[in-house]
């Protein structure tokens, strides 16, 4: 019922940003928090931030002050800011959508890449 659409991801150089962008798209939803996770190979799915539909927001320990997550109600649109990019910081980023009644959803996942 809810469909998510990423872009944004690709190849850096370690110090450089990018932007992530997830749509969500349906009907008969109301959405109660966005997210970030990532995967990186061979490792689990890792919480990256999270903002809830009152605008506070969660960041993992790894990315707190190098990446800012932000929403568009109007667009029902969440974005991920990131900066000062590290290798470490390479995975596929997967969009994540918490509705109202609660279930997740989970975009199809945008690769970033980040090398030294």
């Amino acid at each position: 019922q809810v469909q998510l659409v990423e872009s944004g991801g690709g190849l850096v150089q370690a110090g450089g940003s990018l932007r992530l962008s997830c749509a969500a798209s349906g009907s008969s939803f109301s959405i109660n928090a966005m997210g970030w996770y990532r995967q990186a190979p061979g490792k689990q799915r890792d919480l990256v931030a999270t903002i809830t539909s009152g605008g506070n927001t969660n960041y993992a320990d790894s990315v707190k002050g190098r990446f800012t997550i932000s929403r568009d109600n109007a667009k029902n649109t969440v974005y991920l800011q990131m900066n000062s990019l590290k290798p470490e910081d390479t995975a596929v980023y997967y969009c994540m959508v918490l509705t109202t009644p609660a279930y997740f959803y989970w975009g199809q996942g945008t690769q970033v890449t980040v090398s030294s």
